[in-house]
């Protein structure tokens, strides 16, 4: 496998102005200085955005003392027109050019503008990274700082304890799918990347299905490398109000706490035991049909009465097999499952604090008793599809 030496990172940028000078700054702090930026200003033609982001194409063309490669989705005649638009694409174009310009051993670092991250984060990537060389990528741990503002600070909380929650109750199962996608939190090598034929350029949850395809080829990095143990190794974006996306952290926090629990709801370890039931009867059904937990959703999903059949006759052995159900029952079969089963959704009353009306420290304290629980599966643990069996 490659050992990796140098890293692309890649940033998509809207109406970033205020951001771009602090991510400069970041990425010249960096002790580790074997990388290029690869930036992607971008809006719609004639959109939101263009003023500032011809000030950032500005900026970037000024900077000398970092190696930037800018792509220009912004400038007049150079804007997103009809369907081909937003982040999904911005990022699929970053991906491409670094693609066309390194080989299968560079690293892709992907970042957001408004991304905070200490000095060695770049050192830590690497290092684990090479630690792990035959491993597809990196969900890499997240932390939404405060801004002491309540009325962003409450509706952001809320979302990364549901966020969090959600990823301790895959941990605690073992899923393959156990990951928290974020765009500023990601890294693979070029080598997964183009294995599993690059990102689905979607308006919102690009990130998501990406990790989805690794998890689904190979092994996802889920462990710390120390020293770097909760320090380097973890990016802090913005918990910001934000319309670029149609859903995620800043459409959560525009939304509101009030009006966050039919779209983010906590599920009980009743529905994840339900999960990991139907993956234990992956083997036993190579020789035969057997009711499941999960059995009469994925029917009605999948609009089939015969979910296994095809499965036997394509995958001629039992590991083969078991394989290719935990890519049939994936990330988002395990969401939509836990989603539409109302007896596994927790009321507010039985969480142990009240986002509504608890003051924000409260809520803070849980977010880091979730945090601290997670660094503690996450660490030394490798996700793979074949470690449930």
């Amino acid at each position: 496998m490659p050992r990796y030496a140098h890293i692309s990172v890649a940033i998509p940028l809207l109406a970033e102005l205020d951001n771009l000078p602090l991510m400069l700054e970041r990425l010249r702090r960096q002790t580790y200085r074997q990388f290029t930026l690869y930036c992607c200003v971008n809006n719609l033609e004639g959109g939101y955005g263009y003023e500032e982001n011809q000030a950032c194409l500005a900026l970037l063309h000024e900077v000398r003392d970092l190696p930037v490669v800018v792509i220009d989705r912004s400038s007049r005649g150079c804007g997103w027109t009809g369907k081909k638009k937003g982040v999904g694409w911005a990022r699929k174009l970053l991906f491409e050019r670094i693609m066309e310009e390194h080989a299968d051993d560079e690293l892709v670092v992907s970042l957001d503008a408004d991304t905070d991250f200490d000095s060695d984060y770049l050192q830590a990537v690497v290092d684990t990274m090479n630690a792990h060389p035959d491993h597809n990528a990196f969900s890499v741990p997240y932390y939404h700082p405060l801004s002491h503002d309540e009325a962003l600070d409450r509706p952001m909380l809320r979302y990364e304890c549901y966020m969090r929650h959600y990823l301790l109750g895959l941990l605690r199962i073992g899923s393959p799918y156990a990951f928290t996608a974020l765009g500023s939190a990601m890294v693979f090598p070029l080598w997964a990347y183009r294995r599993v034929g690059g990102i689905t350029p979607l308006q919102g949850g690009e990130d998501f299905y990406l990790l989805q395809k690794f998890a689904k080829t190979g092994r996802i990095v889920g462990q710390f490398v120390e020293p770097y143990h909760g320090q380097g190794m973890v990016v802090r974006p913005q918990g910001r109000i934000s319309s670029r996306v149609p859903f995620g952290t800043g459409p959560a926090i525009a939304k509101g706490t009030n009006a966050m629990e039919d779209s983010y709801p906590f599920y009980s370890d009743e529905g994840f035991a339900a999960v990991k039931a139907t993956y234990d009867l992956f083997p036993a059904l190579y020789d035969g049909d057997v009711e499941t937990p999960m059995t009469p959703f994925l029917c009605q999903q999948l609009a089939t009465d015969d979910l296994w059949s095809p499965l036997r006759a394509n995958f001629k052995s039992r590991h083969l097999f078991v394989h290719a159900c935990a890519e049939r029952v994936d990330g988002l079969r395990i969401l939509q499952y836990l989603k539409n089963t109302p007896a596994y959704r927790l009321t507010p009353a039985s969480l142990p604090v009240d986002f509504l009306h608890d003051p924000v420290y409260r809520l803070d304290e849980y977010r880091r008793r979730l945090f601290a629980e997670e660094m503690t599966l996450r660490h030394a643990l490798t996700i793979t599809l074949t470690t449930l069996h």
